[in-house]
């Protein structure tokens, strides 16, 4: 059977109504997507709630990408008339850039009301994303400290918090959305493999396999570099997660490949760049 995967938690619903309450209040929507996945960290709910609103989009893990497919993304965005960036949330370097960015086109804003309207108006901006692409990172590292609550699994972010990070500009974090259809499962599973979606409620070993067959078709050599592959022709998923258990010595008491010990190191080494750069989706 092949792998489904449906997880929309009952707080979810909460942020969604959170998010539209306020998105009449903002001037400027930054949504932050994970740059390994562009598509799939995508909820398509946001650009509903944010049209008519000007936006920027917010690729973050930069360095967990492959650069190459980062630049094509951040031209797609441009030509669809959506400014784009790669950030990484964890550079100090990065949020600096990006917060001069944001006063930049904060101040255009600020100006242009003042000369129409003769006001002086604070410029509020939501920043929006799905569980676990680090927008909490983002938003305390633009407030200059740790404002909102941050752990690396999906969905703690509960409440609305606003920050004032510039004399003019008031920012609002949210929390994390997922949509709650799972009709595509490719972005479900791609959600899966970035540890949006809990690892407690899939099936750990069929999901490394479906990743290992999706990996093998874009970057095969670095999963055969790291686990001394040497001769795949033929394994798919299952027997390949089997490979790698046996040249690492990840064995069972009585001989038998522990897949999940398998699974959880072959995701972990994902999501930690141990594989190197990769990027799953291009536009």
């Amino acid at each position: 059977m092949a792998l489904r995967i449906h997880w929309y938690p009952g707080h979810m619903s909460k942020a969604k109504r959170i998010i539209k309450e306020n998105i009449r209040l903002v001037d400027l929507v930054i949504e932050l997507r994970d740059a390994r996945i562009p598509k799939s960290s995508a909820n398509p709910d946001f650009e509903l709630l944010s049209r008519n609103k000007e936006r920027m989009i917010l690729l973050n893990k930069k360095d967990l990408a492959d650069p190459v497919k980062t630049r094509e993304w951040i031209e797609h965005f441009r030509e669809q008339g959506i400014r784009g960036q790669a950030i990484n949330c964890l550079k100090s370097a990065d949020i600096r850039e990006l917060k001069r960015t944001i006063i930049q086109m904060a101040e255009e804003k600020h100006n242009d009301i003042k000369e129409k309207k003769g006001i002086r108006k604070t410029i509020r901006i939501m920043v929006v994303g799905i569980p676990n692409v680090g927008k909490s990172t983002l938003f305390n590292g633009l407030a200059g400290g740790a404002k909102a609550r941050t752990e690396d699994r999906p969905g703690v972010t509960r409440g609305k918090q606003w920050v004032k990070i510039h004399p003019f500009i008031d920012l609002l974090d949210t929390p994390g959305l997922l949509w709650p259809k799972a009709d595509d499962q490719s972005a479900m599973r791609n959600l899966a493999f970035i540890g949006s979606i809990r690892d407690d409620i899939i099936d750990l070993v069929e999901l490394a396999g479906t990743f290992l067959d999706v990996v093998m078709d874009l970057y095969p050599q670095p999963l055969v570099t790291r686990y001394k592959l040497e001769n795949t022709e033929g394994l798919k998923g299952y027997h390949l997660l089997e490979a790698i258990c046996k040249n690492q010595g990840w064995i069972r008491s009585g001989g038998t490949p522990d897949l999940e010990r398998g699974a959880k190191q072959l995701l972990s080494d994902f999501r930690s760049g141990k594989l190197g750069c990769i990027t799953l989706e291009t536009p």
